[in-house]
């Protein structure tokens, strides 16, 4: 009997799926989350030289004060060239060896499951890791060779998009035969497909003809995040305050390289760095916003950037059922109450939105078929359920051919439905 197990490994979560005996479920890699199918895709190192996975990960770093290395949205860093690897407590490790750490907890996980080891796999990956085709390459190869540290030897990879449309696939009846255009909003990327689909028993070896069109932006749920920061947040660590540089009198903005990094989650760590935060304290000596600036030695000290970006993205969530949330956050001597309308959210975000809105027509495009000739929209991810976005593809599509399920787990399904595609 063969098995080979399906992997999205995301930015924000990871799921697992298993192919065996011609069918595929989805099955639980992590006990302690609200929602057991999906496993949070961060690690932390504590003091003590112990390293946790998943929601386990959260509550230990928590627990002990924010007093380890907190690491999230790993998988942005595949492509970065820039970006090899970290030191941790005197440890090197790659970027491969960080991601292999969450591969080889899925692996455990499903090898548990099923009752002997497995050596095969199917890995998601996005449309584009990177738009710069080396870097795509590189992103590629990191991830292979994570997945090869974690104990997989049969490696074989399936976009995204392809695997939420042959997830699709499988809830038709046999005969039945849509064309289906496939929007996958992870925390990353976006990315699109259109596809040929048809229900029952039939030759899968090859469907490289029944996929139209692909494409995907970098685009997704962070960089929503980032904006809201950017544009709401940021205010509180510095973006507005100036200093005057040793030996000058003219007032100068705070470096916007820092605020720029101090606005996506998964980097805050880099201002760690030496020259950064000497800059920090000399610009804390003469700057016009002292309480903004100790709030950002605060939080690149106290390493509190994971429980405030969480607080934005629950505001973010807020705001697909309401038309005014609030982010609240409490850390040392910082306490925010920052409103934000729905309508302020889509204002600030307009330049975001745009990038998604000039994918989804070029992919379109690409196929070779107008919106009126696809029967149906399959929309995955959490970002998926904004009501800007919903609205982007029913201006183009119509609101009847929208069939949006299983938002968190059609992909790794998908991964599952791939397996014969490979064997």
């Amino acid at each position: 009997m063969q098995i080979v197990f399906g992997i999205d490994f995301g930015t924000t979560n990871s799921a697992l799926s298993v192919f065996r005996n011609g069918s595929v479920d989805v099955i639980s890699v992590d006990d302690t989350a609200q929602d057991n199918q999906l496993m949070r895709s961060v690690l932390y190192f504590s003091e003590d030289n112990e390293i946790f996975t998943g929601n386990e990960a959260i509550r230990q770093y928590v627990e002990d004060g924010a007093a380890g290395r907190f690491m999230q949205s790993i998988k942005t860093f595949l492509p970065n060239t820039s970006f090899t690897g970290t030191e941790v407590f005197g440890t090197r490790y790659e970027i491969d060896d960080l991601v292999a750490i969450i591969l080889k907890k899925i692996k455990a996980r499903g090898e548990a499951h099923v009752g002997c080891p497995v050596e095969s796999v199917v890995l998601g990956r996005p449309v584009v890791f990177s738009t710069d085709a080396a870097k795509d390459a590189v992103a590629e190869q990191r991830l292979e060779k994570a997945a090869r540290k974690a104990g997989f030897k049969n490696i074989w990879f399936q976009y995204e998009p392809v695997a939420a449309a042959l997830a699709f696939e499988d809830t038709l009846h046999a005969g039945q035969e849509r064309v289906v255009f496939i929007g996958d909003f992870g925390g990353g990327t976006s990315d699109f497909s259109v596809i040929r689909v048809k229900g029952g028993a039939f030759d899968r070896s090859d469907r490289r003809s029944d996929v139209l069109s692909l494409g995907g932006v970098y685009v997704a749920g962070d960089k929503f995040d980032s904006q809201v920061m950017w544009d709401k947040v940021a205010q509180y660590f510095g973006r507005y305050a100036r200093y005057k540089p040793m030996g000058k009198e003219e007032w100068q903005d705070i470096p916007a390289s820092i605020v720029y990094t101090l606005c996506q989650w998964h980097r805050i760590p880099l201002l760690r760095g030496r020259k950064t935060r000497e800059l920090i304290r000399v610009i804390k000596r003469t700057t016009d916003d002292r309480p903004a600036i100790e709030h950002l030695e605060n939080i690149i000290e106290d390493n509190f950037g994971f429980a405030l970006f969480q607080a934005i993205e629950k505001a973010k969530c807020e705001l697909s059922d309401g038309e005014m949330a609030t982010i609240r956050f409490t850390e040392c001597d910082l306490s925010i109450s920052e409103g934000i309308e729905k309508g302020e959210f889509e204002t600030i975000n307009a330049q975001n939105f745009r990038k998604i809105e000039a994918c989804i027509d070029e992919v379109v495009a690409q196929s070779g078929l107008t919106p009126a000739q696809i029967d149906t929209v399959s929309l995955t991810g959490g970002t998926s359920k904004i009501p800007h976005i919903q609205k982007l593809f029913a201006d183009r599509f119509g609101l009847d051919k929208s069939e949006n399920r299983d938002v968190f787990t059609s992909v790794v399904h998908g991964l599952g439905s791939s397996v014969p595609l490979f064997v």
